[in-house]
């Protein structure tokens, strides 16, 4: 339980953490590019070596991990904004509960199956995202076009995240092994942190963007915390008594719980009722889908 917990705590801190860059005024951008940057170093240091060599270039894996990390860096920025924008809890509804487009994509891939109950979690995670999506008073008092836009921001993080997670699917069940998963997530890594670091320095450049020390900091901060929440996630996952289908939505379901709570108590967070009932909703959905095969 020990990994589950740093899992969903670290986790929640990254989403937490793009609110407080908020409150100290540093750009989002910026630290997300440094946090990828750290997330490369942090994982050769724990693999002993930077682990990209000849063999990963010719590897069935690489373009799928480079691909993988122009959607990290992308979705990592619309997790950002969503949070900055709108609140922790909608950003992390959002995130985790994309868990069912991989689901339903494994039962067209894998011939994988899902009992009734199961079919009716999937239902439920859709109504969650609605409700807990739901613009609340706040939001409602921008023009129409702002009104849109905030509305169909966490409805993309939701299918980004949903997208990401079926490509990792794919490419744990047919390419990788733990010889080269390291590698693997290195290069994802490094590929986002390329394109982010290409895109800061043109922007320095044209004068667009200051390089801060204490963005730089920031992204250190958040980089570390990231690369071993998914090594948690991971390890999690090898000792779990429960298969992946019912662990993976334990563990988001702690994210969700976990984050609110903070983002409630720190940044004094409100939702509205119809938020509340989304975040309750999912908590159902999230159950129904990792025991529905045993209710």
């Amino acid at each position: 339980m020990l990994f589950l917990a740093g899992s969903i705590i670290l986790s929640a801190y990254l989403i937490l953490a793009f609110k407080m860059l908020q409150r100290l005024g540093l750009d989002l951008f910026q630290a997300i590019v440094f946090n990828y940057i750290t997330c490369v170093i942090t994982g050769s240091f724990v693999h002993g070596a930077f682990p990209i060599d000849n063999v990963a270039y010719s590897s069935g894996w690489f373009w799928w991990a480079c691909g993988m990390g122009t959607v990290f860096i992308i979705l990592f920025n619309l997790i950002g904004i969503t949070t900055q924008r709108i609140n922790v809890a909608v950003a992390s509804v959002a995130n985790k509960l994309s868990l069912i487009i991989p689901v339903v994509f494994s039962i067209y891939l894998y011939n994988e199956s899902l009992s009734n109950i199961q079919w009716l979690g999937i239902v439920l995670v859709l109504v969650a995202v609605i409700f807990t999506c739901w613009p609340n008073r706040q939001t409602e008092r921008k023009n129409t076009a702002q009104h849109f836009l905030l509305y169909l921001l966490p409805l993309v993080v939701f299918a980004g995240s949903g997208l990401l997670d079926t490509m990792i699917k794919y490419v744990e069940t047919t390419y990788l092994n733990e010889v080269n998963q390291d590698a693997f997530l290195v290069t994802a890594f490094a590929s986002a942190a390329s394109i982010g670091l290409a895109t800061l320095l043109l922007q320095v450049i044209r004068g667009k963007q200051v390089l801060s020390p204490k963005t730089i900091l920031a992204g250190i901060l958040i980089g570390v915390p990231n690369y071993f929440s998914i090594w948690c996630l991971i390890q999690f996952l090898k000792i779990s008594p429960w298969p992946s289908s019912a662990a993976i939505p334990l563990n988001n379901l702690g994210i969700i719980l976990f984050g609110s709570l903070v983002a409630s108590i720190v940044f004094k967070e409100r939702l509205s009722a119809i938020n509340v009932a989304g975040i309750a909703v999912s908590i159902l959905a999230i159950y129904f889908i990792a025991f529905g095969t045993t209710l």
